[in-house]
């Protein structure tokens, strides 16, 4: 069968989308915000741009995007810096001025008076003072005033620290690093308040909300969010249009009499991935601990019940090993799956296969363990001018030094030439399965290409260079390319199990793909519309980024499919086998359509997300998405390739069961009772009274947040006691007590219980 007609689309959406990203992406690098030296009226340097520069390194080092926001990307604890210096230098000024009239201060101003201040407030704030020529930002005496006050202020609470901002004491002391660091949240500030050349929006596109300084929602970006919602509507139209005009394949059988995998003997390289999954698993347990940790510390800023905690793992440290984590074992289970397919789906094992799996292995530990520490140390101001490299970037999700991000890369290339060199023979054979292995190997070869963008910014490159790069990573490699890679790697798996047809897992896998991507590449835009971004950015962003909604619309569909690979037990007894990794694919299915869709769409269109953006509403899809769909997946694809390794031993089902239930509905539980509501709440605050109150501590502390954030606790035991049960089960595939101690069930002939678990449960009795 020919796919022509596949390929040129899939190419025409990559080639078309690379060249729109990278085209807007060239013109928002060179139209980002200058760093300017910055000048009083009477001619005194208050600082240079080189101090901006160095105070977004002192920034970075002590955690970052881990430690408050920056243009409202970042940790949701601390405030939103760019907000919070904008509204206490509005209110500065407005004093300043109401004790020169000789009032006691603003708020004792009669209204008329107060207007012309406020009038006076805009206009200065808003007007563009930069000189290109001589690189010059000049202000007066009061905004100088005004600096001297909040870098006192600022050095204060990173050098006594402060437990509403859960920022321990002692986080930053030296004093020349503290004026540099209120040097870079000036300029940031300064960006999102002044007008571009030749326009009435700020280099931020008026974010974040602050009525003080007429910072309100653009013209554009509530026309777009209009437009992007139509096409929402239109693309689901077309989408159930086209589905309903195709011809349906109901999966019925015939199936095979006995398990495929049992006439297929692990290869030694397949049997040396196995340590790679027993590793996800501790990664993952980790990754929970420090998630218990970094949400404890939104109550009990410098400790763990009354424990000092941030002495010895502040927050900065734990929220980042959180989110490193959950990259480093969802990627590990999918490159382990890899791995372990790409001999399964050609049947031939490499020369020096198992020893480059075994050598991967070792790198993987070395930068795992290696980023970790580094990471402990450079928050901790241990490294010196060393953070960069061997400590933390500060950027979140390519948090790790960029001596550990060169040593991954190394890795990822690694484990392409070992997959390159597992599917090369069945690519030069032209069979069946041909263009399915093609798609394998582009998404394969797209994993270490697309975590490359993460090295394309260096220690002193400009925020909005380094902002627009690192979304490549978060945005293209892990919600893009890695998702790719994990739909063929499925579609393998249940064709080698002989539940699809090699013809129609092809066709499924390069239509997803397409329609996936037509709207996830520019879609990268919606990340970047308030980071430094040209209006134009807005218009693509947002209408893409709802076309990446339109193919969640059919998972339902995808989910029942799955559903039914499970089902057929009376007829394929030994599908059984395969009962809860394929319900972890449901589950996939699922939370594609509420965590990356619903929860996705929720603050992704401009109109939302200006208010929106640095709000709980963020983590909300952060968890839904991150681990409802991805670290779902990676745990079914583990449990798949357990079972696939060793088929013809029965599993003690019932902890998986447990376990499934128990994640889903600690997932939801955890989202409805706390994330939701507060993200809610706070978006209200953000448009009633502005973006840097919805991050307040007199917003975040109050009675009420407080008891929805300790509403977390029965989601998170319900997670935790799921997480626990997974570990069991899996360590008990080491010890033996998660196999059932009888003689191997004949898989070839009906059960008489219901399905395989009953005959288990029966035969262990």
């Amino acid at each position: 069968m020919s796919y022509k007609r596949y390929w040129w689309a899939l190419a025409i959406v990559i080639v078309g989308s690379f060249i729109v990203l990278g085209g807007e992406g060239r013109k928002m690098i060179s139209g980002a915000p200058p760093l300017p030296d910055v000048y009083t009226t009477d001619g005194q340097l208050l600082f240079t741009g080189s101090s901006i520069t160095d105070g977004q390194g002192v920034w970075q080092s002590i955690g970052g995007q881990e430690i408050g926001t920056v243009w409202g990307h970042g940790a949701y604890v601390a405030p939103d810096w760019s907000a919070d210096w904008l509204h206490r230098e509005s209110e500065f000024l407005l004093n300043t001025w109401a004790v020169k009239a000789g009032a006691a201060n603003f708020s004792a101003l009669n209204l008329d008076q107060q207007a012309v201040f406020k009038a006076r407030l805009i206009r200065d704030m808003r007007t563009n003072t930069y000189d290109a020529a001589t690189n010059r930002v000049t202000i007066d005496s009061d905004r100088a005033a005004a600096f001297n006050q909040l870098a006192a202020y600022y050095a204060d609470v990173f050098g006594n620290g402060r437990s509403e901002y859960a920022i321990p004491h002692g986080a930053l002391t030296n004093v020349a690093k503290q004026h540099q660091l209120a040097a870079f949240f000036w300029w940031t500030s300064w960006a999102a308040s002044t007008e571009r050349p030749n326009s009435t929006t700020t280099y931020t596109n008026n974010w974040p909300h602050e009525p003080l300084v007429n910072n309100g929602l653009t013209s554009g970006a509530l026309l777009w969010s209009i437009l992007s919602i139509v096409g929402l509507l239109a693309g689901i139209g077309g989408m159930v249009w086209w589905y309903a005009s195709q011809e349906k394949v109901i999966v019925h059988g015939p199936y095979p009499a006995t398990d495929p995998f049992l006439a297929v003997k692990a290869t030694p390289s397949q049997r040396a991935t196995m340590k790679y999954f027993f590793v996800v698993v501790i990664l993952w347990g980790v990754q929970i601990a420090m998630g218990v940790l970094t949400a404890h510390y939104a109550v009990e800023g410098h400790g763990f019940y009354g424990f000092p905690l941030d002495r010895y793992l502040p927050y900065a440290v734990t929220r980042t090993w959180h989110l490193q984590l959950a990259i480093f074992w969802i990627a590990t289970s999918w490159l382990a799956t890899g791995l372990y397919v790409g001999p399964a789906v050609t049947g031939h094992e490499p020369k020096y296969q198992r020893l480059g799996v075994n050598v991967l292995f070792g790198a993987l530990i070395l930068v795992v363990g290696g980023s970790l520490a580094g990471e402990w140390m450079g928050i901790q101001q241990r490294l010196g001018n060393m953070w960069f490299w061997f400590g933390s970037q500060g950027y979140e999700y390519v948090d790790l030094g960029r001596f550990w991000q060169i040593l991954l890369f190394i890795g990822l290339v690694l484990w392409l030439v070992l997959m390159i060199a597992a599917l090369k023979p069945a690519l030069v054979r032209k069979s069946e399965d041909r263009a399915l292995l093609t798609l394998f190997l582009i998404s394969s070869i797209a994993i270490p290409l697309f975590y490359a963008a993460g090295l394309m910014y260096g220690q002193r490159s400009h925020l909005v260079t380094a902002e627009y790069w690192r979304w490549w990573v978060v945005h293209l490699w892990v919600e893009g390319f890695f998702e790719v890679f994990a739909t063929v790697v499925i579609a393998f798996l249940f064709t080698r199990l002989k539940l699809i047809e090699i013809r129609t897992a092809t066709k499924a896998a390069l239509f997803s793909t397409t329609i996936f991507l037509s709207g996830g590449i520019i879609g990268t835009f919606h990340h970047l519309y308030f980071a430094g971004a040209t209006p134009a950015v807005i218009a693509l962003g947002a209408i893409f980024s709802a076309f990446e909604v339109v193919p969640l619309t059919l998972v339902g569909y995808e989910a029942w499919e799955n559903i039914r690979l499970a089902q057929p037990m009376q007829k394929a007894p030994w599908i059984a086998n395969y009962q809860w990794p394929i319900y972890f694919f449901v589950s996939v299915a699922f939370w594609n359509l509420v965590g990356a869709g619903l929860f996705g769409f929720l603050i992704n269109p401009p109109v939302a997300l200006y208010y929106m953006q640095g709000l709980n509403t963020t983590p909300v899809h952060g968890h839904t998405a991150l681990f409802g769909v991805y670290g779902m997946l990676g745990l079914g694809l583990t449990l798949f390739c357990l079972r696939a390794m060793g088929p013809e031993r029965p599993w003690k089902q019932r902890p998986l069961k447990y376990s499934f239930w128990f994640l889903n509905l600690g997932l939801v539980f955890m989202v409805v009772l706390s994330m939701l509501p507060v993200g809610l709440l706070q978006a209200w605050a953000s448009i009633q009274q502005g973006t840097w109150y919805a991050r307040s501590a007199e917003f975040m502390q109050s009675g009420q947040m407080q008891t929805l954030r300790w509403m977390r606790v029965p989601g998170d035991i319900l997670f935790a006691t799921g997480a626990l049960l997974f570990a069991w089960f899996i360590l008990g595939l080491l010890t033996g007590h998660s196999y059932v101690d009888v003689n191997p069930v004949d898989l070839s002939t009906p059960l008489r219980g219901k399905n395989l678990e009953d005959e288990v449960l029966v035969a262990g009795r």
